[in-house]
């Protein structure tokens, strides 16, 4: 069958159940061919196609008629639209025989092959009709107040005609729904028909009688499904049986979808064991001591699948000691799948586009299929382990499209996305090909966390460029976060808006640290041993320490050109400071960061070369991951701890340092990138631009010189931060936040954005 529908009042209204389970019937009948009738111009229909819940149309008709494209590529169907064209005598022709009629307001809104206005009754006059006459025009006036000038004998119902015979569908095959009298001319046709309830009385009463017409009772979706079963099409049996029964909830009232399990998995001696994380990475364990309280929930991530190492085990234990009442539900991936979906597709598409480095991005449409393919796995793995109304915790963008997939299975959760990454303007992340997809999903969530106001109000310009959008809402950013004092800072961010119909909630929640892990390994035997060498290892000199994993964003090479220059500018420091490089390889498969290594070894060894002497090297590179009690030493023992990405997300390496010398009655000083989240958040730190070699180099050596007093002023500044911030504060902030209700502002004013 063709199901062709006007949109509002029809495909569009109806109650949220009704809605969902018309969209679930016609996407799992392929066989039904949906066609988008509407009095939208085809601009303003382009936002529903990136809204995941509402299925696509395989054609569009809008413009009252007046437009005809294809649903998937949006180019015209040329065939029929050029009959169009050959009728229409010019927008300007009209509006300027329209100009001196009074009580004419032209509604701005897009449109293509027709004028519109809003007229009130009594300014309906007959030189209104004989205007379009002299045009070649058709006058419409409907609901007593919109009037449309159109090409001579087009309407929905015409170019509604011209499709089937294009298409060579029988009209027996054609259902058409409507609810205005705009929607007449489809009912005039010989198409079997449906005005859903809440039609306007005068298209109940043009339709009265026809026998291929029903009048349905359930307004929107509702009505159109009482005409399926009135009609035969599927029957009420059938309807029911396609459906399916919906997923049974599962038991845990949090689940956590990240793309990585809590443990690492390794093979040995042909089976599969575990320990914990070797990467410094604080993100897992952060996420982990949620659940030290005993709370209980499941950690959705994916596994590599293997047959040959037997039967895939779908639940784990993570830790029976720490976590008792936390489960691993695994999602069994292929080798290549995860190759394809994480290690090449996400950061050679999404990383570098995410990070403002679009022009080192590769687009790719077949791995873009491999990517929604994981997500989809992810979000029925999800949908199983959550109860009834649970809360999904997705985390960053490699899970972007779960959101989609899992509000169209369980309608009932409440979803809450947390953006690990930076979250760019609009003019890079609309580079992305898929950047509607993507934003349709994240706009499926009751609620998104970013780590600062920039990368939030970043998303909100992205999202008002796919659909319409209304705020609701808006607070200060400050005191919590820099207003005009990094390159991230913001004064005001969006909290609340309105898209098709969804409320959703925005915040920024920095991650915090885990205290206690710091002041754990602080406290082990071995690490104070550690410290103890160090020192007498680091006796009469400084210690500059920079730790992060090997990646373009990170600035490594930048920041070992600026040491070079530190030590052509100012020779006294020559033999008085030592930089430590702590640089974590990724993946053996991500080939892309090979050339970086390249560059960063011969940058080593180039100024180790030309400074060395006797007793003393200028830089001492680690190309390893580094356990984090053994970073712990060396956050101790740095008198510079210098952390400045090109771009990042937040840099929770910032503040274990900070916690570190917190700890430790320290003075040590943090020289980090205006350009990475904690910049927007860790008052204290010496900032810098990691664009500019000049204060690159500067900016290490004022931390360098930094007067004792001011050192320990700047620590104990951003210490509060980082003990009051912890982990703890961000978990129960952030989910306090999900659980939220909406309260408008005082005046109840909003801003509507199109």
């Amino acid at each position: 069958m063709l199901l062709a529908t006007d949109l509002d009042g029809t495909f569009l209204d109806g109650d949220t159940e009704q809605r969902h389970q018309l969209y679930q019937l016609i996407a799992s009948h392929p066989e039904i061919r949906l066609v988008f009738v509407t009095g939208r111009g085809l601009e303003s229909v382009m936002p529903l196609l990136a809204d995941p819940a509402i299925p696509k149309p395989e054609y569009i008709i809008s413009d009252v008629g007046c437009t005809i494209a294809d649903g998937e590529t949006l180019q015209p169907v040329y065939e029929v639209q050029q009959k169009v064209e050959d009728k229409w005598p010019g927008e300007y022709a009209i509006v300027e025989a329209l100009e001196h009629i009074p009580g004419l307001t032209r509604q701005d809104v897009p449109q293509e092959r027709r004028c519109s206005y809003f007229c009130k009754p009594e300014d309906m006059t007959d030189e209104i009709y004989e205007i379009g006459e002299r045009l070649n025009c058709d006058v419409l006036y409907s609901a007593s107040w919109y009037l449309d000038f159109l090409p001579k004998d087009v309407n929905k119902g015409s170019t509604l005609r011209a499709l089937t015979e294009y298409l060579k569908v029988d009209d027996k095959d054609v259902l058409v729904a409507g609810d205005t009298l705009n929607d007449l001319s489809m009912f005039q046709y010989g198409f079997k028909g449906v005005c859903v309830g809440r039609s306007e009385p005068g298209l109940l009463e043009a339709t009265e009688g026809q026998a291929m017409v029903y009048h349905a009772e359930e307004p929107g979706c509702g009505g159109i499904l009482e005409s399926f079963s009135h009609f035969g099409f599927l029957g009420e049996a059938g309807i029911e049986a396609e459906i399916g029964e919906p997923v049974e909830p599962g038991k845990s009232d949090l689940v956590i979808v990240y793309h990585r399990l809590p443990y690492e998995e390794y093979v040995e001696n042909g089976k599969q064991k575990r320990r914990n994380p070797t990467s410094p990475n604080g993100i897992i364990p952060t996420l982990m001591s949620f659940f030290a309280d005993g709370k209980k929930g499941s950690w959705v991530a994916w596994s590599i699948h293997d047959p040959k190492l037997g039967a895939f085990e779908t639940h784990t234990t993570v830790d029976k000691e720490k976590y008792p009442n936390l489960v691993a539900a695994r999602v069994g991936l292929s080798k290549k799948e995860v190759d394809i979906f994480y290690k090449r597709f996400s950061k050679e598409a999404f990383w570098p586009t995410l990070h403002t480095f679009w022009e080192r991005a590769s687009f790719r449409e077949d791995h873009w299929q491999v990517f929604l393919e994981v997500n989809r796995k992810f979000a029925e793995r999800a949908a199983e382990e959550a109860a009834e109304g649970a809360t999904i915790w997705i985390h960053d963008y490699n899970l972007w499209m779960v959101p989609a997939y899992l509000r169209e299975i369980r309608p009932d959760v409440k979803i809450a996305f947390f953006h690990h990454t930076y979250f760019p303007s609009a003019d890079v992340f609309n580079v992305l090909p898929w950047r509607r997809d993507i934003v349709g999903s994240l706009l499926q969530c009751d609620y998104i966390g970013f780590h600062i106001p920039r990368q939030s109000e970043n998303f909100v310009d992205v999202a008002r460029g796919v659909a319409p959008m209304t705020v609701l809402k808006k607070e200060n950013c400050a005191p919590r976060f820099l207003s005009y004092g990094c390159a991230v800072g913001l004064d005001e961010m969006t909290t609340d808006i309105e898209v098709h119909g969804r409320h959703i909630r925005l915040g920024a929640h920095p991650v915090g640290l885990d205290i206690n892990r710091v002041s754990s390994a602080l406290e082990d035997n071995d690490i104070q041993q550690l410290m103890a060498q160090l020192r007498q290892e680091l006796a009469g000199k400084r210690l500059i320490l920079s730790v992060e994993r090997l990646d373009y964003t990170k600035g490594i090479l930048e920041k070992l050109e600026a040491f070079e220059r530190l030590l052509e500018e100012y020779p006294e420091m020559q033999d008085k400071v030592t930089l430590v490089t702590v640089c974590v390889p990724a993946a053996k498969e991500m080939t892309i960061y090979n050339k970086l290594q390249n560059q960063i070894e011969q940058a080593v060894g180039r100024i180790n070369g030309k400074f060395a002497r006797i007793g003393w090297t200028p830089i001492q590179f680690f190309f390893r991951a580094v356990p984090f009690e053994r970073l712990v030493a060396y956050y101790a023992m740095a008198d510079v701890m210098w952390i400045t990405p090109l771009r990042d997300g937040l840099n929770l390496v910032a503040k274990e340092y900070i916690a570190t010398q917190g700890m430790t009655e320290g003075r040590g000083v943090l020289v980090l990138s205006e350009f990475a989240g904690a910049a927007a958040e860790l008052k204290g730190a010496v900032l810098c631009n990691p664009h500019d070699p000049f204060e690159l180099m500067t900016s290490c050596h004022h931390a360098l010189t930094l007067h004792e007093d001011e050192a320990r002023n700047r620590l104990r500044e951003a210490y509060d931060i980082v003990r009051h911030y912890d982990i703890a504060f961000w978990g129960k902030c952030f989910l306090e936040s999900v659980n939220e209700t909406y309260e408008p502002e005082p005046d109840d004013s909003v801003v509507k954005i199109a």
